[in-house]
């Protein structure tokens, strides 16, 4: 059977691949997303709410357990207003915190009509979820900002992209603070700290910032997607992360660097700190468990020193939103934030993964319809990896070529295996064949595969991104199923059923592909052969709809190379006369 070996061969290290990637990486999560609302109503933590300590620690001391509701913990504290295009939400001039904070774009489920997503909430509430600046002074300072202070508006009565919002704070050592709080259009506040020294001596304190939050997202973490702690420690450094799961077990404090970033990452959405760029600063990633239990991202610069009669400005970023992929690279060019762009979870293949995006994007762009685009993406990649395809199926052609010569080695050598493997290599040799080039195509496009699905899966341009007709979410598996006919019988099919109409035709296409070549005389490979559709269709069947008809797309491409290539090398196509005999008679074996 040595012209189907190839054949085989690239199949199982395929199917070990999916089956792998399914059984120990995807079941878990898609189940749980399954249970859960897509949206997540995750992201929050939350510190004390103690003045920052004189010493020249960030906060960190025990709280009580928060219980409030999220209206009542609003209303209860002085507040300025933020409404901008994509944000509603506003200021607590408590700490002056951002603890209140709502996606207007972006709702809960796939339906219009669902609650937009709510990002940060109050320290107060069960789902605290904060980002906050504040000084770390010390004796001769007096009291600083932190999280106890309440802020005077000096300037604004509402934060919007064209109306900046001032804030102050006077001690009773000289020291005047002012904060002048903006937003773009997006998700970055600019944050500028002045601190004016009318006293007589010069002073000298750190800045800190924190983004805080109590729970972890509602679905569990895996290996395809990072959702933690995250950051690019210093300019010129790589990608630091750090899972929950992690810091549960034992916090992490990063070399004092200068530039860079940190924060906390969700699936689609994340908060960032972007420190001043000048300054030396500790970071660490914590999780504190006494009182409120609560995660933290944080640092702390060196100390700066005001002169008498001198004010000193500092200024501080906070990203806090989704993570659209143009509007990061934009931050990321605009604000010279190194590595900003990682906050997206590109994985190992990030250069093929984010290129893959680009391309999809721009067909998006031209075509408006990102089902479209994956179409038409497909057929980009398929035309890239056409010359190894060409290798491919030329490689199976000349194995079907040889095939009677390889009957005669067999007939000639019968048992003798060493005396059948050394007469095949030469007969490889005679003929140039190599028996495993066949293969290689395979393993080169399952990156691309992989890359693939981490763009359908991580991007926040496919959450809730519609195709046609059933298919309103690309990110989300099918939601019909054969079980309950598709929606015509009124109850739900079990998870591991649940096999809708896309995955079906994905396995048609498959089982089409696979009858191009003829059916393995061995018993146990003609099995595999013939079942190998439906294993497919059911692993499939749990996968983002949008990879789903990917593969039932590149199937047809494959389907048709294979035939033309075939056809090149003067190969008969076997998928006619295969599925004939799926419906012919077999005869009756003789006794």
């Amino acid at each position: 059977m040595e012209n189907n070996r190839n054949y085989f061969i690239a199949i199982a290290l395929s199917l070990l691949v999916v089956l792998g990637w399914q059984h120990f990486i995807m079941a878990p999560r898609l189940e749980a997303e399954r249970q859960a609302e897509q949206a997540q109503k995750t992201l929050q933590v939350k510190p004390s709410t103690t003045t920052p300590s004189k010493s020249g620690t960030l906060p960190g001391s025990s709280q009580a357990a928060a219980t409030e509701s999220r209206e009542d913990a609003i209303a209860k504290s002085p507040r300025l207003v933020i409404d901008t295009k994509d944000l509603a939400g506003s200021i607590n001039l408590t700490g002056a915190r951002l603890d209140d904070l709502r996606l207007k774009d972006y709702h809960e489920t796939v339906e219009k009509t669902s609650p937009i997503i709510t990002l940060l909430s109050p320290a107060d509430t069960k789902d605290g979820y904060f980002a906050e600046l504040g000084y770390v002074g010390s004796d001769k300072t007096g009291a600083v900002p932190g999280p106890s202070t309440v802020w005077t508006v000096k300037e604004g009565e509402k934060l919007t992209a064209e109306t900046p919002v001032t804030l102050t704070y006077v001690n009773k050592d000289g020291l005047t603070f002012t904060r002048k709080i903006s937003v773009d259009d997006h998700y970055m506040f600019t944050i500028e700290d002045s601190v004016t020294n009318t006293g007589s001596t010069p002073e000298s304190l750190g800045v800190y910032g924190r983004i805080a939050r109590y729970n972890k997202p509602e679905t569990p973490s895996t290996y395809v997607l990072h959702e933690g702690f995250l950051g690019v420690i210093g300019a010129g450094s790589s990608l630091t992360e750090a899972k929950y799961t992690s810091i549960d077990k034992e916090n992490e404090t990063n070399d004092k660097a200068t530039g860079g970033w940190l924060g906390i990452t969700d699936k689609y959405w994340a908060s960032a700190l972007v420190p001043p760029q000048s300054l030396a600063y500790v970071s660490r990633f914590s999780h504190f468990t006494d009182g409120q239990p609560r995660y933290q991202a944080d640092y702390k610069t060196d100390d700066v020193t005001v002169a008498p009669g001198q004010t000193t400005t500092l200024k501080t970023l906070i990203f806090a939103g989704a993570k659209e992929v143009p509007l990061v690279d934009r931050y990321e060019a605009e604000y010279h934030i190194p590595g900003f762009d990682r906050m997206i979870d590109w994985g190992w293949f990030y250069f093929i993964t984010k290129p893959m995006f680009k391309l999809m994007d721009f067909f998006f762009h031209l075509v408006g319809n990102f089902g479209v685009a994956i179409l038409l993406t497909t057929i980009v990649v398929k035309a890239l990896f056409f010359p190894l395809a060409a290798k491919q199926y030329a490689s199976m052609a000349n194995m079907k070529r040889i095939q009677p010569k390889m009957e005669e080695l067999k007939a000639k050598h019968g048992d003798d295996r060493m005396a059948m493997q050394q007469a095949m290599m030469e007969l490889y040799k005679t003929e140039k064949i190599n028996p495993v080039a066949g293969c290689w195509p395979m393993l080169l496009q399952i990156p691309v595969f992989f890359s693939l699905y981490k763009v359908l899966y991580v991007t926040i341009e496919m959450r809730h991104a519609p195709f046609f007709g059933w298919i309103q979410d690309l990110s989300a598996p099918d939601p019909t199923s054969f079980v309950n006919l598709f929606g015509l019988l009124p109850f739900a099919a079990p998870h591991i059923l649940h096999i809708g109409i896309w995955p079906i035709i994905m396995g048609c296409t498959m089982f089409l592909q696979m009858r191009m070549n003829p059916t393995p005389p061995d018993p146990t490979q003609a099995m595999i052969f013939n079942w190998m559709p439906v294993i497919f269709v059911f692993m499939l069947g749990s996968f983002p709809a949008g990879l789903v008809i990917y593969y039932s797309w590149n199937n047809l491409l494959s389907l048709t190379q294979q035939s033309i290539i075939m056809k090149r090398h003067g190969v008969k196509i076997e998928l006619f006369n295969n599925l004939k005999g799926l419906f012919r008679r077999k005869p009756a074996q003789s006794k």
